[in-house]
């Protein structure tokens, strides 16, 4: 009978030292999560600190495409608008902050179009250092990105699995939301680079 004891009570004290073991791990991964997430949202931001610089440059030029620049501008303070705390990183907050920032990366695209229309304004040496860290910029933004959605998998991965799956819906860890690509990315855009008039 004192065996017996011992042993379910040794059994018991394995599952706890195992769920304390399990939350922990969730804990840490939910932290890489929001490390990630900052790193994500630094990135945005060095998009966002470089547009008013990028826009003062364009407006010095004659006759620039006032649209394109009010475009940018609006979306601009859409995306900065837009905030996402790292608690609450859901699959729908996830795309509305997507979107916010797809809209701001699309209307980047569409000035850097029109300026191949102003030989002055590519000829400009600061225009060329904000398109060349803009285009750096991009690729942090991915990066970073790519990096987040491997910390998002594995975080997701281990509170979705059996058995951490009980000790994450106890504890209240919930399933992350991942950057996915946007609607009708997998087409090529139409670039048109006729002179203008």
């Amino acid at each position: 009978m004192n065996r017996t004891i011992w042993i379910v009570l040794g059994v018991v004290a394995l599952v706890i030292f195992w769920g304390i073991g399990a939350r922990n791990s969730m804990a840490t991964g939910e932290q890489d999560v929001k490390a990630s997430w900052a790193n994500v949202e630094s990135a945005y931001q060095r998009r966002a600190d470089l547009i008013p610089n990028l826009v003062k440059t364009v407006q010095g030029v004659a006759n620039f495409e006032k649209s394109t620049l009010t475009a940018v501008i609006e979306a601009r303070a859409s995306a900065t608008q837009m905030k996402l705390d790292a608690k609450d990183l859901s699959p729908e907050n996830m795309q509305k902050y997507q979107a916010a920032q797809s809209s701001l990366g699309g209307a980047l695209s569409r000035l850097m179009v029109v300026a191949e229309n102003y030989p002055q304004l590519k000829a400009t040496e600061n225009f060329s250092e904000l398109q060349s860290q803009l285009e750096g910029t991009e690729n942090r933004i991915k990066e970073e990105r790519d990096r987040f959605n491997d910390t998002v998998k594995a975080y997701n991965s281990s509170i979705v699995t059996f058995p951490n799956n009980l000790i994450a819906s106890f504890s209240g860890f919930a399933v992350k939301g991942f950057f996915q690509s946007n609607a009708g990315s997998d087409k090529a855009p139409d670039v048109n680079f006729e002179e203008k008039k």
